[in-house]
C-alpha cells in the first residue's frame, strides 16, 4: 500500500505547515526537492520553496489547508481544495490588513523514497489580491476598447 503512505505523507507535509511546525514540514522534503508553481518562471530548489514559504508562513496566520479531494495515482499526490487564512504580515509589499483569505489550491506531489521529491503548486492569485483590496487597472492600450465597450451598451440600452 505504497500509494496509502505517499497520500500519508502529502497530507502529513500540509498538517505541518498549518500547525506552523515549519521544520517538522521541511524534513519531509527530499534534498533533491524541486517545486513548480504558477507565476514563477523558474522551478525552485529546497531553498527557494523555503524562502517562498517562509513568506507566505508569516504574512498569513491561522492557516489551514482544507482538501475537497485528494488522488493518489503511484508516486502522485493530487490535493484541491482551498486555503484559509487571515493576513497578518506583509505579503510582496502589502501591509497587513487583518483579512481573512480563501484561496482556491491545488497541488500535484511526487513522492520517492518516503520523501516529497517535487512539488507543482496553483493558487488563485487574483482571488487573492481581490480579497486583500489590491484592484487591478487595464493597461493604457485596453482603455479605448474598453470606452467603446462602454459606449456601445450605453448606446443599446437607449
Amino acid at each position: 500500500m505504497l500509494t496509502e503512505q505517499n497520500k500519508d505523507l502529502v497530507l502529513q507535509f500540509y498538517k505541518a505547515f498549518d500547525e506552523r511546525k515549519i521544520e517538522q514540514a521541511l524534513e519531509l522534503l527530499a534534498p533533491n526537492f524541486v517545486a513548480h508553481l504558477a507565476g514563477i518562471a523558474q522551478p525552485l530548489d529546497g531553498a527557494g520553496f523555503k524562502q517562498f514559504g517562509m513568506s507566505f508562513y508569516l504574512a498569513f496566520g491561522q492557516g489551514q489547508h482544507i482538501f475537497d479531494e485528494v488522488i493518489v495515482s503511484g508516486d502522485r499526490v493530487v490535493t484541491h481544495g482551498r486555503f484559509t487564512a487571515t493576513h497578518i504580515g506583509e505579503f510582496q509589499g502589502l501591509p497587513p490588513t487583518g483579512k481573512q483569505i480563501n484561496l482556491s489550491i491545488m497541488h500535484i506531489d511526487r513522492v520517492e523514497d518516503g520523501k516529497i521529491v517535487e512539488h507543482w503548486g496553483l493558487g488563485d492569485a487574483l482571488g487573492l489580491m481581490q480579497q486583500l483590496g489590491i484592484v487591478f487597472f487595464p493597461a493604457p492600450k485596453l482603455l479605448p476598447y474598453i470606452l467603446k465597450a462602454v459606449v456601445s451598451k450605453l448606446f443599446r440600452k437607449a
